[in-house]
């Protein structure tokens, strides 16, 4: 077998096949795409959660709404303004105290808040309800995603 003899010219082309990884400059020019990208797509995807968040603000409304309505069927009546939402978890001990309760009607220990950490706010006279949630500002009144979400 013959053995063959490398000159400097063959040992710049096992360098360079040798060679691996990026320059700098090429890291750079991929953070500077991926980082346009991000300033496009970003804002999008932020809106989109602030519609998630109203919709979640929707969802758990309708939830309460049917533990009023099964609060109702055992005591003919919905709680008061002045009961609240609490009437959910503990008998009532203001207003007309419910003879027939027999909750609690919600399965959480607690109520539940909107997605932005606030109270509803809950009004009834005993035979209708209203809803709504202040929004992101916790505030009534707003525009946009500060507007209140009434019950639908």
């Amino acid at each position: 077998m013959k053995k063959k003899k490398f000159s400097d010219e063959d040992a710049d082309v096992v360098f360079v096949c040798e060679r691996r990884g990026f320059s700098f400059i090429e890291i750079m020019i991929v953070i500077v795409i991926m980082a346009g990208m991000i300033a496009i797509v970003g804002p999008m995807l932020f809106g989109k959660l602030d519609e998630a968040k109203v919709d979640q603000a929707r969802i758990q409304m309708k939830s309460l709404v049917g533990a009023l309505d099964l609060y109702h069927l055992d005591n003919s009546a919905y709680p008061s303004t002045e009961q609240g939402l609490e009437a959910l978890l503990e008998q009532p001990v203001v207003g007309t105290i419910p003879k027939n309760w027999r909750g609690p009607y919600l399965r959480s220990a607690k109520i539940p808040k909107d997605p932005w950490k606030n109270d509803y706010v809950y009004q009834s006279d005993g035979k209708a309800i209203g809803m709504k949630s202040y929004g992101a500002d916790g505030e009534e009144g707003g525009e946009g995603i500060n507007a209140d979400i009434p019950l639908e």
